[in-house]
């Protein structure tokens, strides 16, 4: 297909160029009807495409126009039969994916360091989640991906899960070996389904790991709006029908998308699509460059070390994203919290996210090299303040098994609920997470029984000042439980 086309932006620049009167929704009126003191700032050209659903504009409910063009178009674009706009996120598009697949009582097989939406989706189904543990990287203190060892084994120990969830490539831009994944999923002749958040632009560059869609899985959801330019909330889920009711999902994404989808998000899209199609792989080739710039530089700092593709060939590292830098700041004898505060404080330099060792910046076309000369050089001048200071932290500590399960994550969260102290708690039915960062990983999952190890690891994890959340109670001294 022409790659070119945005039919989506077209369209909303057709009904600008008319100088349509509205007298439909949104009662701004093409910004007429909005205060100052916002419409100063963001401008009226938004505010006169920030329509609602009529035929120029089409409907993300039942598309027949621009917004199915522009469909067809992105899933020509990453290989696929279907590509759905979610304008609920890749949160909404990882639910979507799963009511799609199983229903009440149905085993899904997934990692145990899903992202909270897998849980959403699981909790929406009704379906039972049968954990994987990822593999830990006790040099760094993250987790990397499951090994296709692991999923063989817990597909032989579970021939009646009727879907395979799986992470590509994490939050740190690790990947492993999707393709004999996908190859063992579907010899049960099951469905892969893929949580690509971190990977929209994989696919468009032979530098990048290989994408869900390459690799041959059945779904995936994409975080567009991450990486690859399009506006925050947008993404898309990508569907093959050899093992998907395409219908399905229709009526799945129906179901949890509002009926007065925000245009704008999806003209950003359309045209997100067009670039990463068009130009992805000379932009993409920038942002690796400039990534693996910045990477040796930090490299040259004391007390810092940003991996690369040395941690290849570790359980659960097949492949690497090196536009992800992750920088940790162990040497240093800081935390990942404290020089993400540094940086964010007294340089005005954001990270994506932060844990006990380490600080994640995200590469992407929009960066420039003086962008990261400021966040390379901040680092030395902290470096050259705290390094030698500062005792180096030790180890991650192992993560205890995972707990037995009496009830399903619905039904615990359907359930009668009641707060008491974790010491007080082994025996009973958990009603909340409790999440060990790094490496995030959940100790104990809603539907699960306490048991003595996590009483034991949580008071470890304290002990060496480890970050332990998840609870309601901020200082996880309490926990709601089951009342049985």
């Amino acid at each position: 297909m022409d790659q070119t086309k945005t039919p989506i932006f077209d369209a909303l620049m057709e009904y600008y160029n008319r100088e349509t009167i509205p007298f439909h929704v949104p009662g701004h009126k093409k910004g007429c009807g909005m205060d100052d003191k916002f419409k100063n700032f963001v401008g009226c050209n938004i505010l006169s495409i920030d329509v609602t659903v009529f035929k120029l504009v089409d409907s993300l409910h039942h598309p027949t126009g621009p917004i199915k063009e522009a469909m067809k178009l992105a899933a020509d674009a990453y290989g696929s039969d279907m590509a759905f706009i979610s304008i609920h996120g890749t949160s909404g598009a990882i639910q979507a994916m799963i009511l799609s697949v199983v229903g009440e009582g149905d085993k899904i097989i997934i990692p145990r360091n899903v992202h909270k939406s897998v849980t959403a989706g699981i909790i929406l189904s009704g379906a039972i989640p049968v954990y994987m543990q990822p593999e830990i990287d006790k040099n760094i203190g993250i987790a990397h991906g499951v090994t296709p060892e692991t999923v063989e084994e817990t597909l032989r120990a579970n021939p009646d899960a009727k879907a395979v969830l799986i992470i590509n490539p994490t939050y740190y831009g690790v990947a492993t070996d999707i393709k004999r994944i996908a190859d063992i999923v579907h010899s049960y002749n099951i469905p892969l389904i893929v949580d690509e958040a971190h990977g929209p632009h994989l696919g468009f560059n032979d530098k990048l790991p290989i994408s869900a869609m390459q690799a041959g899985a059945d779904m995936c959801a994409q975080s567009t709006h991450k990486i690859i330019g399009s506006m925050t909330q947008s993404s898309f889920l990508q569907v093959r029908k050899e093992r998907i009711d395409i219908n399905r999902v229709q009526q799945v994404m129906n179901l949890l998308q509002t009926t007065s989808p925000s245009y704008p998000l999806m003209a950003s899209l359309d045209v997100a699509r067009m670039q990463i199609a068009t130009k992805g792989r000379e932009l993409l080739d920038r942002a690796i460059e400039l990534a693996q710039y910045a990477r040796a530089e930090i490299n040259k700092i004391p007390g810092l070390y940003c991996f690369g593709e040395e941690i290849l060939g570790k359980p659960g590292a097949y492949a690497f994203d090196p536009t992800k830098i992750t920088v940790t700041a162990r040497g240093l004898g800081l935390t990942g919290y404290e020089l993400d505060q540094m940086l964010a404080n007294e340089y005005h330099i954001q990270m994506e996210l932060s844990d006990l060792y380490n600080i994640l910046a995200v590469g992407s076309f929009g960066d420039t090299k003086e962008k990261m000369d400021s966040f390379i050089n901040a680092l030395g001048e902290i470096s050259s303040k705290y390094y030698g200071t500062r005792p180096v932290k030790g180890e991650v500590l192992d993560v205890p098994g995972i707990p037995e399960r009496a009830l399903t994550p619905r039904q615990a969260f359907n359930g009668k609920k009641k707060s008491i102290p974790l010491s007080e708690s082994i025996g009973k039915i958990s009603a909340e997470f409790l999440l060990a960062y790094p490496p995030g990983i959940p100790i104990v999952c809603p539907g699960e029984v306490i048991n003595s190890e996590v009483i034991e690891y949580v008071k470890a994890l304290k002990e060496a000042n480890l970050y332990v959340q998840g609870t309601e109670d901020p200082d996880v001294e309490y926990i709601k439980v089951v009342e049985v």
